[in-house]
């Protein structure tokens, strides 16, 4: 028998073998199941941002950043972190409605004097916007 025959030939036997029934409620429920993880897997990384653990470092270390509202130098360095500057101890020195004059008393007495300015617990201070890379190395926290 040639070999073009006995591809036909298997070809005829597998279109003939009997199928094995699929029953639409497994293929469902494994559908559901597939959207499921997929939708926590997509919200759990939306919401653990890369410098998560990083700012966490930071206020277990206890630094400190004074801010205000108003002042842009802040929102900079806000936006070094992003979502994950909620984790990041600040102090907001600014009185709501009272732009660039007025000055909470915790900052008056921190002697806070420029914006943004970073307190660390040896007594350092720094009064300007920080990289991640310097906070990481005042700090010893690591960096993801």
């Amino acid at each position: 028998m040639s070999e073009e025959r006995k591809r036909r030939k298997a070809a005829r036997e597998l279109a003939q073998a009997p199928r094995v029934p699929v029953n639409p409620k497994i293929v469902i429920a494994l559908a559901i199941i597939a959207v499921l993880a997929a939708v926590f897997y997509v919200r759990y990384h939306r919401h653990a941002h890369k410098y998560d653990a990083f700012a966490k470092c930071l206020a277990q270390k206890q630094l400190k950043m004074y801010g205000a509202y108003w002042c842009p130098h802040c929102q900079e360095q806000k936006e070094k972190f992003d979502e994950a500057f909620k984790y990041v101890p600040y102090v907001e020195c600014g009185i709501p409605g009272n732009p660039r004059g007025g000055e909470t008393q915790e900052c008056k007495d921190a002697g806070v004097r420029h914006f943004p300015t970073w307190k660390f617990p040896d007594g350092d201070v720094q009064e300007r916007v920080l990289s991640v890379y310097e906070l990481s190395q005042k700090s010893g926290c690591p960096l993801p």
